[in-house]
């Protein structure tokens, strides 16, 4: 890919930050390497249609560190001034995101957008460099990176990003079967995300791969679980983590659902789906994560394999419920009110949701379309 620059693009228009980063993000500055995505033809994802890829120039970068630096500076001497009298060329955003980040300590940081990986390694390195320059005392920056572009690196070139600092990277493997992933347009094969996996593995780096169910729909609802979860068996990630499928309005998947082309699957057939998925791991350490309010079962959280059979447990007693009480559960979870199958023993947590089912006249067979626009509100 190539870069993609013009004259906006050389004229420095202040600290950046992007719109989306990982939950487990949420204490790290978020440092705008790149804007938007590279690739950005994913049928499902809402983020950055219609918007143009660019790289941001070096010294773009240095100029954002340099003024969250001078910032940490002015909040270490106890400034509480938004605008600090002396203070050369204050940046209101450096300044709030400087603030915010000397809360949680300084420790961590986030390369944005959605694959900053795509850019040149010696560009990266200089960034990297001046990152632990200016702030030595954090210990782990993470990235966004697709498989593709991993797999086209050479293992040096990640070693040498991973001893500047680039210690974690996040990787969207959404799904491990290439029928689902040629489906909603993924530019990625199988073998692709297991050769990306290995290779960030093989640099010393901690990796998370995400993985969609329901992003088969219900067609290959089998073959997204028992795919995706041989292409994890042979990875072996430090992290999994669970993105179950919502499909916003303003995506191509979204007019394939509506034009029956996309048979889109239940929470309780991607509950089905889940099960499957971790009956089919096999062999490996990672931590299982339910980092995300769409997931229908945040409980689904824990280390393999020793938690395994706890976490399939869990999907069990789901789909072992009454009909009633699982729709309560559903229509629960999707309003914010209850937080997980434990919340079913709260009488009042339980009264709250049944008053909202009566409040908008739900149904049990009305769940599915009411907690899909649900879904969607919290995307």
């Amino acid at each position: 890919m190539p870069k993609q620059r013009d004259a906006q693009d050389m004229t420095y228009r202040g600290f950046e930050q992007g719109p989306i980063r990982p939950p487990s993000e949420a204490h790290s500055l978020l440092l705008r390497v790149t804007r938007n995505c590279p690739w950005n033809r994913c049928t499902f994802c809402p983020v950055y249609k219609g918007a143009r890829f660019s790289v941001r120039p070096v010294a773009h970068l240095v100029r954002d560190l340099d003024a969250v630096y001078e910032a940490v500076q002015q909040l270490r001497e106890g400034t509480r001034d938004p605008a600090p009298p002396g203070l050369a060329a204050f940046d209101p955003r450096a300044w709030a995101a400087a603030r915010n980040w000397s809360g949680s300590g300084r420790r961590q940081v986030f390369l944005q957008d959605a694959n900053s990986l795509v850019v040149d390694p010696g560009d990266l390195a200089a960034i990297l460099r001046h990152l632990k320059t200016r702030f030595p005392e954090v210990t782990r920056i993470t990235s966004y990176a697709r498989s593709n572009t991993i797999a086209n690196l050479d293992a040096a070139t990640l070693a040498d990003l991973r001893g500047l600092g680039l210690n974690r990277i996040h990787i969207g493997l959404e799904s491990g079967a290439d029928q689902v992933l040629k489906m909603v347009r993924k530019g990625a094969t199988q073998r692709r995300q297991i050769l990306a996996g290995l290779k960030v593995k093989e640099a010393g780096m901690e990796l998370s791969e995400y993985y969609m169910p329901g992003l088969g729909g219900r067609r290959l609802l089998e073959v997204n679980a028992l795919e995706t979860a041989a292409a994890l068996n042979q990875i072996n990630p430090d992290f999994i983590r669970l993105r179950t499928l919502a499909i916003p309005t303003h995506t191509p998947l979204y007019e394939d659902y509506t034009a029956g082309r996309f048979d889109k699957a239940t929470d309780v057939e991607m509950a089905r789906e889940l099960l499957l998925f971790l009956e089919s791991l096999s062999g490996i350490s990672s931590a299982v994560k339910s980092d995300h309010l769409l997931n229908l079962l945040p409980e689904v959280d824990g280390q393999l394999p020793q938690d395994q059979a706890r976490l399939m447990g869990i999907i069990r007693s789901f789909l072992e419920l009454d009909p009633e009480l699982q729709y309560i559960y559903r229509v629960g979870r999707r309003t914010g009110v209850l937080w997980g199958l434990g919340d079913l023993a709260d009488a009042g947590k339980i009264a709250r949701v049944e008053a909202i089912c009566r409040e908008y006249h739900l149904r049990p067979d009305d769940v599915d379309g009411i907690t899909d626009d649900l879904m969607r509100r919290f995307i």
